[in-house]
């Protein structure tokens, strides 16, 4: 329920992993100057979505088998990953390819997909003025993207408690939930994904009553009943394009867009932890959110002998 934000991907990395810690160490390297890509000239002056959320909250990451890269895979069927309803939408596929086929050209057979697409995700969120922080890698690639591997993915329309349950089933917690929702700071969602919660939030019809009257017409008029449902619409009211608090303060005022972020305060356990950040002297927000990413992406990987390392993201070797 987690986007060509897009990526900063750096060969020295993987040259001299001169900034990321592999998977199994807890010993954090020395800090070092960060090193500019050779990859930014595929970025854009502003971020407008955020890379293939495989390891992003709400995608193949809480997938069974975890951050592997299962999503990447294009063989053209209905089958794969990629056509899973909780992914239609995704994009930045094209800016991983292009940074593997760079990486491929100077280390080849050394960087996988899955962590391309985890400093992916990091990059993007620095780019949109967010916190920078290590990531892991030594994660491999999957061998198998089925849309079945999506089954359990949170989706939009889940409740508190079936989010909460599948946050816990891979070892997350509140705490956690609420801060992967909150990458939901920058970017935008399709029409598609707002019908129910606008039009048919009950049996009889209308609109999720939690949604603040300022908002809700201003919902209906970008995503009309019968209307496009590919017309995109931000989902961090007045800050779709930075990493920023905002996001919080809308769900706390019912300005959330996504009936899931809606959802985190209408429980006392969420509530608590997205009210946390208002108050003086309260929790650093950037701090908790690259803790979290950093969590999130231990879950499911593969390491060692382990997958395998793709030539190119989106298909098999």
């Amino acid at each position: 329920m987690v986007l060509s934000f897009i990526l900063l991907l750096i060969t020295t990395y993987f040259l001299g992993f001169s900034q990321s810690s592999k998977l199994g160490s807890m010993t954090p390297p020395a800090p070092t100057p960060r090193p500019s890509s050779p990859s930014s000239s595929a970025m854009p002056p502003r971020p407008t979505q955020t890379p293939p959320r495989s390891c992003s909250g709400f995608t193949s990451m809480t997938a069974s088998l975890g951050c592997e890269g299962s999503i990447l895979i294009d063989n053209g069927r209905e089958t794969d990953e990629r056509q899973a309803f909780g992914h239609q939408g995704v994009g930045g596929f094209d800016i991983i390819e292009r940074a593997k086929s760079q990486l491929e050209a100077e280390c080849p057979g050394t960087v996988s997909c899955a962590d391309i697409v985890a400093l992916a995700a990091r990059d993007a969120v620095v780019v949109a003025n967010g916190p920078f922080y290590e990531v892991e890698t030594g994660r491999r690639d999957g061998m198998v993207s089925n849309v079945k591997l999506a089954d359990d993915m949170p989706d939009v329309a889940d409740s508190i408690m079936s989010l909460k349950a599948k946050f816990f089933q891979k070892g997350l917690n509140e705490k956690d939930l609420v801060l992967l929702s909150a990458a939901h700071t920058i970017g935008t969602a399709a029409c598609f994904f707002m019908g129910q919660r606008l039009y048919s939030f009950t049996p009889a019809g209308g609109s999720d009553p939690s949604i603040n009257p300022v908002l809700l017409p201003e919902l209906k008029s970008t995503c009309p009943e019968k209307g496009d449902v590919g017309v995109r619409l931000p989902i961090d009211r007045g800050s779709a394009e930075t990493f920023d608090i905002q996001i919080l303060q809308n769900i706390r005022s019912g300005f959330a867009v996504l009936q899931s972020d809606a959802s985190l305060y209408q429980d006392e356990a969420t509530r608590s932890v997205v009210d946390s950040y208002f108050v003086p002297f309260g929790a650093s927000f950037e701090a908790d959110f690259a803790s979290a990413m950093v969590r999130m992406g231990r879950i499911g990987v593969l390491t060692g002998s382990q997958g395998t390392i793709r030539r190119t993201c989106a298909a098999f070797n």
